[in-house]
């Protein structure tokens, strides 16, 4: 895949967020997404507490049955400190390498993280989207910043995510019934509407999307692998 060099990665917090907050315009919601996407991906970190090694996965799926294609990953170190915010930061160059050697771009990508719903509505998604110039979807488990309204209890139930000046930062959503929700954000080039139908659409019998769980294992089973 090509990658875009949009700036350097070693570099301090106070640097790092200026960095977001000069990117964050850029960021598109115009949807770019092709009308029937042939692969989708998720990706995910895993490390061990107080180990500076983080080992990346990337799984590549059939986007219309969902069937995993291939897989890919990579082990290295990540050099950016634990930051709340700044997580594409830590986690971005290692997923920058992975993605660099992928052979073959996806037509969606799925990050288990922030999109546009961060401080400085530039979570890892619009910071990956922009850099793979590829539609990107933010699926967080917990909240980070905005309030919402709870969705139904029914599987598909949605309700906005908002800011506090009533822009929209994203979308709670009801990925299994009676399950607590998720919070889907776009990262970049993909519409509200399109991220939260994308992301029950990749779902399966699990709260998370079927990319950023089967990515999820596959980095937490190559680091135990390695560890012995």
């Amino acid at each position: 895949m090509r990658v875009k060099d949009l700036h350097p990665w070693d570099v301090a917090p106070k640097e790092a967020r200026r960095i977001q907050e000069q990117l964050a315009p850029k960021v598109s919601l115009k949807n770019k997404l092709r009308q029937n996407p042939k692969l989708i991906a998720g990706c995910d970190i895993s490390t061990s507490r107080f180990s500076k090694t983080g080992y990346a996965g990337v799984v590549l799926l059939d986007a219309t049955t969902l069937a995993p294609v291939d897989e890919f990953h990579l082990k290295g170190e990540l050099g950016f400190p634990y930051v709340p915010g700044l997580l594409s930061f830590r986690e971005g160059p290692l997923l920058i390498e992975l993605f660099r050697q992928m052979p073959t771009a996806p037509d969606l990508i799925f990050f288990d993280g922030q999109g546009l719903a961060h401080p400085r509505r530039f979570g890892l998604a619009c910071h990956m989207g922009l850099v793979l110039g590829v539609p990107a979807i933010g699926v967080a488990k917990s909240l980070l910043t905005g309030t919402f309204a709870e969705p139904g209890t029914d599987k598909g139930a949605c309700s906005p995510l908002l800011a506090e000046d009533g822009s929209r930062l994203g979308t709670a959503v009801r990925t299994r019934t009676a399950c607590k929700p998720v919070f889907v954000s776009p990262g970049h080039a993909i519409d509200f509407e399109t991220a939260a139908a994308w992301t029950l659409r990749a779902t399966g019998k699990y709260r998370i999307p079927e990319p950023t769980r089967l990515a999820h294992s596959l980095v937490n089973r190559v680091r135990k692998s390695d560890a012995g």
